[in-house]
């Protein structure tokens, strides 16, 4: 098991070596780096370096009380970026892993070639603050695992979604300290995205779920980002990674062409 030390607490990590350009993997909340597996074997056999991370509070890395906020993530990946020696990789966060992968190009606008966020709820429509609050005070309760469950039931799948892996989704994120799940949930809905303005110009790429309309203010992303690439996937819900993985690679891998000279 590799772990890097940030601050005292340890930080988990899988990497593959490889030629060419680096890429670092940014799971979402209460999930972990196996949650970009597919990712991590497709870049990894073209040759690229591959480095998928356990955010603190996550997998195996350390999960102390504090609070878990979008810049201390992004500080972490910073840190993992220059203890591992990787040189402009382009950072892949899915839902909170997005935007830690946006706040981390903005705050570090030096590091990353590109970025890509899968289905992240980047500047996210005013009225989901009510629906948050009440989920994050049922997730203070002692049934918080059902909350969870029953919320990613609800919002995170179509009902094509494959069965078993849904089990299994929804096995790990339950397996979550509820310090971190409310902590890491309100520290994603409180990063301001226009913390970027005039700060990020990294190339990014967005890539949506099979949903309407998708969990971003699209128009606002394009006017906060100078070079700005939308897709959509067909047929997935919120992990549409693990869901249609040949789908997401594809767009990648399209994207990476695009950016290659940056």
């Amino acid at each position: 098991m590799a772990t890097l030390k940030r601050d005292g607490v340890s930080l988990f990590y899988e990497e593959a070596m490889g030629a060419k350009r680096p890429l670092l993997f940014v799971h979402g909340w209460c999930c972990d780096h196996s949650f970009f597996a597919p990712q991590f074997a497709h870049f990894a056999q073209q040759g690229h370096r591959v480095v998928a991370v356990d955010l603190r509070g996550h997998g195996a890395s350390e999960k102390p009380r504090q609070d878990y906020t979008m810049q201390l993530f992004a500080d972490d990946l910073a840190f993992v970026v220059r203890e591992l020696g990787l040189e402009k990789p382009v950072v892949i966060g899915h839902s909170m892993g997005g935007v830690v992968a946006f706040a981390f190009a903005a705050r570090h606008a030096e590091l990353p070639s590109a970025i890509v966020t899968i289905d992240a709820g980047l500047t996210p429509p005013q009225t989901v603050g009510s629906a948050l609050a009440k989920f994050i005070d049922g997730l203070r309760g002692p049934g918080y695992r059902k909350v969870i469950g029953d919320y990613a039931d609800a919002v995170l799948f179509l009902p094509t979604d494959d069965a078993e892996r849904r089990a299994r989704i929804l096995s790990i994120m339950t397996r979550a300290p509820q310090h971190v799940m409310i902590s890491a949930l309100q520290g994603g809905h409180a990063y301001d995205a226009d913390e970027a303005k005039g700060r990020l110009i990294a190339p990014m790429l967005y890539i949506a779920a099979d949903e309407w309309p998708p969990r971003a203010d699209i128009a606002r992303l394009r006017a906060l980002v100078p070079r700005f690439y939308f897709g959509q996937v067909v047929g997935s819900g919120h992990f549409c990674q693990l869901e249609v993985p040949e789908q997401v690679n594809a767009m990648i891998d399209r994207f990476l062409v695009l950016t290659e000279s940056v």
